[in-house]
């Protein structure tokens, strides 16, 4: 609790991403052309997947589905707070309860997709490894428990960082030096010590992240091993290229959030902009990922621009 006459914060000023100061109106258009191909490209790749009956009830595509929707919103909880202050710095303030919705969206949807990742190279160790099996093992019911548990699981990851981050006082400095509200750059606002924070943050954190990418690699490692068993170079290139993007999309998403979460000191430049990289580049690059390397995503695709009544082939 706030103590004699400190004054409890009621908003903060965000601190915008570093090095754009100088160039307000490139980085400006920049970001808005990120953010309205990450909006196109992964609303897209939902409506293609719900609007062909083939993809949407394939297990691979219904998870795809999700991701894409998780994608879009995840960019849409930082950027255009980001691009509001491009535009007018003035206008970088953030009320406290607005602080504490975005730092609860945020670690949402990406803790999320972090499950998701996890359940989506379960699905290919399932289909690679245990082929007669996997539709029995992958019917529907399983798959809408499993999507619902990523969903339920990132709520509640969420509501415990968001409880223990605002449940803290603020009274002081009420600069967040971060583009957005997240736990490591507002607890350095708190008027009360944070090593249980830190201590929750390193521990929780730490261990889905490094958990779920555990069990995504333990996952690979047996795919890789029976692709290597397929007698024809054929069905192993087919076997690769199902799973090539999701082990891209793994990495450009892992990578940066270990990078920030789990060390034990933080340096708030190299953060921003590893933050940007998987808050705003990923979700923008994973639906090219997705449509270039899967002959059937892009099928659908073509399908639905140009219509039902045309013929694939004349929009090729």
């Amino acid at each position: 609790m706030v103590q004699g006459n400190e004054t409890p914060v009621t908003e903060f000023i965000l601190g915008g991403i570093p090095n754009t100061g100088k160039l307000p109106t490139l980085f400006f258009l920049l970001f808005l052309l990120i953010y309205l191909l990450t909006l196109l490209g992964n609303l897209l790749i939902l409506v293609t997947i719900l609007c062909d009956p083939r993809l949407h009830n394939l297990p691979m595509y219904f998870f795809l589905a999700h991701l894409s929707f998780l994608d879009a919103c995840l960019s849409s909880v930082t950027t255009p707070k980001v691009l509001v202050g491009l535009v007018s710095p003035g206008q970088r303030t953030i009320s406290f309860g607005g602080c504490a919705v975005q730092l609860y969206a945020f670690h949402f949807l990406a803790s999320t997709e972090c499950f998701l990742y996890t359940v989506m190279a379960y699905d290919r160790f399932l289909a690679v490894c245990y082929p007669l099996r996997y539709t029995t093992v992958m019917n529907r019911r399983v798959c809408m428990w499993l999507a619902g548990s990523t969903w339920l699981t990132g709520s509640l990851h969420a509501t415990i960082h968001a409880t223990l981050t605002f449940h803290l006082p603020y009274c002081g400095p009420h600069k967040v030096d971060y583009f957005f509200c997240d736990i490591p750059a507002v607890l350095k606002l708190a008027c009360a010590d944070t090593a249980t924070n830190q201590a929750v943050i390193l521990a929780n954190i730490g261990a889905v992240g490094a958990g779920c990418f555990v069990v995504i690699c333990i996952s690979y490692t047996y795919i890789i091993s029976a692709i290597l068993k397929i007698c024809t170079a054929e069905g192993r290139q087919r076997a690769f290229s199902t799973c090539s993007a999701h082990v891209t999309v793994v990495l450009l998403f892992y990578v940066p959030a270990l990078f920030i979460y789990v060390r034990p000191t933080s340096n708030q430049a190299s953060d921003g902009m590893m933050a940007v990289f998987y808050t705003m580049c990923t979700p923008v690059l994973n639906p090219f990922i997705y449509t270039l390397r899967n002959k059937e995503v892009k099928r659908a695709v073509r399908k639905l621009i140009c219509g039902q009544s045309l013929s694939v082939d004349t929009c090729k």
